[in-house]
């Protein structure tokens, strides 16, 4: 066995195979670019070496600078992680020049099926079902469109060394093809230094179901069970499960055997995964293969209780593998969420900045519920624009899917980060969504379910009144340590507990409220007056905790807690809300208090997130249409393309090509 191993890689992955290494009594060493020099990988591992500047064209995907790393001290293998060099074949090549172990397939598995194309091709010569597509090289935007046509719309544009979303477009009509293609080459280069695409037809109303593999250097290779990945975002995965609820034991079976074949047919040996894209009917279609780690392996490890990292290292050193396919069972389900440093307000927009508060639910392994949080960050770090927006991986597992979404539901309630925008009010939505709890997925769920994206919606019903009760818990625990301070002046008592009107935003509701054996009661005032039975809130809650976890007649819950003007901002199953708690004539006064309204913009383009502009399409004096791309701005390696919303005349241009921007900053104004 491996004495040192480096990892080639940031962030969260790099974090979670230095766990695996430090259990198994192995040595790591971690790299990192200047942009990561405080950062969680490099604290955790024995050993950092710096290997450039924070771009990671300069850095890590730089193959001589982790040789050389390895070389000053003495890895004698190197785990990749996912993303980077993680599928280029040249990587494992001068690793085994070097005498130096790569923890993951050969080169020719990865040239074979690393490559998406040459993986169709491949897979296509093993008689496995594809789907229609051009696998050749395209010359221009002007081909691409003549093969788009052929195919037949819609179809996918899609980076041949791609993964993670990027470099991928769907395009619907002729004008979509030629954006999409410049989009998609370029992204393509900037995140795996290859700009080649390929095009494909697009599946409608298609589920993204993928077959864990695992292969050894002796022959071996099994299958471990399967991962719905269909809730995706852009084609990046938002959330994953294990098993998929589509699927049943035959249609299992038959697409572990083809994964497991067309592993064997390139002399799989190391963890990977193939993809498929099933239709409703449980049809499926070969997709691509990942030679590599899959983000969402987690879920798979839960449901089977096999450490994919350390398989890895094991397959790497030469060992067989222990399990056979008898051996696989897949017990409970298992739900992963990504939680990203990303704004579901603004269209999902990268956000940067520190990690003022970064506080996620404890993991836990109690009565048959695990709650684990791959991340690659702490309270204080920085979420940089140079890199993928991911601040962590939240996982729980149950007996069942209802009982593993319910234990994601209240982890994400409890899951607190502050100082940047975070998708967590989305994955919270989306965990409490009917559609999503029934199992009726599709590719397509969130463009279908959100169609005009997400937007914070007011708590209503059975929500609401929990928020409210709250509300008001918190503010009489806060009245109650105002109460205790000494050296106030001798007034007029103050009535600690009675009548208060709770406005969620504007909406008013009326409860009464006492201290009452330990807990808090409330009770709701109906029409008429009429007071209802009583619910008892009872928490370990004090001021200054940014989560109010506790239970209410015995549930418990989790609301996520913030301090605003006069009152407070309360977070819970993707509602979000402000608080105000009024006495009788507090409420009387607040009534008649105008609403305050925000100032128009609607003829400024700002610039939505932190980040670079690549482009600006428009010039001082030029008509645009509704519709028309404005400019081109860059974030976390992903292209956004800025829009008009209405026609209209391009007035003056404040920012040119090259230049960085804060978010919110002042790109052009319309006359």
């Amino acid at each position: 066995m491996f004495k040192t191993i480096l990892i080639a890689n940031r962030g969260e992955i790099a974090c979670r195979v230095i766990k695996t290494a430090r259990r198994m009594g192995i040595k790591t060493v971690a790299v990192y670019s200047e942009a990561d020099r405080d950062a969680l990988h490099v604290e955790m591992a024995d050993e950092a070496v710096l290997i450039g500047p924070p771009a990671a064209a300069e850095s890590y995907l730089l193959i001589d600078k982790i040789v050389e790393a390895c070389r000053k001290t003495g890895a004698e293998a190197v785990h990749p992680g996912y993303g980077f060099l993680s599928e280029r074949e040249a990587f494992p090549r001068a690793l085994q020049e070097a005498g130096i172990v790569f923890i993951g397939p050969n080169p020719g598995a990865i040239a074979a099926m690393g490559d998406k194309i040459e993986s169709k091709k491949a897979a296509a010569k093993a008689r496995v079902s594809t789907v229609p597509g051009f696998l050749g090289v395209i010359e221009d935007e002007k081909h691409a469109v003549r093969i788009a046509e052929d195919i037949g719309y819609p179809v996918m544009i899609k980076a041949s060394a791609g993964g993670g979303g990027k470099g991928m477009r769907i395009a619907h009509s002729k004008n979509e093809v030629a954006e999409g293609y410049k989009l998609a080459k370029a992204e393509a280069k900037s995140s795996f230094g290859d700009d080649r695409v390929f095009i494909e037809k697009f599946i409608v109303d298609p589920r993204h179901i993928e077959i864990q593999v695992l292969g050894d250097k002796h022959g071996n290779v099994i299958y471990l069970g399967e991962r719905e990945c269909s809730i995706q975002r852009r084609n990046q995965k938002v959330i994953e499960e294990a098993p998929s609820p589509l699927l049943d034991e035959g249609t299992r079976r038959k697409m572990g055997e083809q994964a497991v074949a067309l592993a064997k047919a390139v002399h799989y040996d190391s963890a990977g995964t193939v993809e498929f894209v099933a239709g409703q009917d449980k049809s499926f279609y070969f997709l691509e293969m990942n030679t590599r780690l899959q983000v969402e392996h987690p879920v798979t490890e839960l449901v089977t209780g096999v450490d994919l990292v350390e398989q890895m290292i094991r397959v790497a050193a030469g060992e067989k593998l222990s399990i056979a396919q008898k051996d696989v069972q897949l017990t409970g389900w298992a739900v992963e969420s990504r939680v990203y440093a990303e704004d579901p307000f603004r269209n999902f927009l990268p956000s940067i900045g520190r990690l003022v508060k970064y506080r996620p639910p404890a993991e836990s392994k109690s009565e048959g519920i695990t709650v684990r949080n791959d991340t690659g960050v702490q309270e204080g770090g920085e979420i940089s624009i140079y890199y993928d927006p991911m601040i962590a991986k939240l996982i729980t597992h149950a007996p069942s899917r209802a009982a593993a979404i319910e234990a994601q539901s209240s982890a994400l309630d409890a899951f607190y980060v502050d100082g940047i925008r975070h998708n967590i009010p989305f994955l919270s939505a989306l965990m409490n969504h009917p559609r999503w709890r029934e199992g009726k997925l599709s590719t397509g769920f969130i463009s279908e379910e959100f169609p005009k994206g997400f937007a914070a919606h007011a708590p209503e019903g059975e929500v609401a009144r929990r928020l409210a009760a709250v509300g008001a818990a918190i503010d009489h625990v806060l009245g109650e340590r105002k109460r205790q301070i000494s050296g106030q002046m001798i007034g007029r008592p103050v009535k600690r507990q009675g009548r208060r009107a709770v406005w969620l935003d504007r909406e008013e509701i009326l409860l009464d409220i006492t201290r009452a054996d330990g807990a808090i009661a409330v009770r709701f005032v109906g029409a008429e007056g009429k007071i209802g039975p009583a619910h008892h809130l009872i928490s370990k809650w004090k001021p200054g905790d940014p989560v109010w976890q506790g239970t209410i007649d015995g549930a418990e819950i989790a609301v996520q807690v913030r301090p605003i003007p006069n009152g407070i901002r309360l977070t819970h199953q993707g509602a979000e809300t402000a608080v105000y708690v009024y006495t009788e004539a507090e409420a009387a006064s607040a009534r008649l208090m105008p609403v305050v309204t925000a100032g128009d913009t609607g003829k400024k383009l700002l610039c939505p997130m932190p980040g670079l502009v690549v482009s600006i399409a428009v010039s001082e004096g030029q008509e645009v249409k509704a519709g028309e791309t404005l400019a081109v701005v860059e974030a976390m390696k992903m292209q956004n393309v800025l829009r008009a919303e209405q026609d209209g005349t391009v007035k003056k241009i404040h920012a040119a090509a090259g230049a960085t921007l804060a978010v919110d900053a002042l790109i052009l104004e319309f006359a």
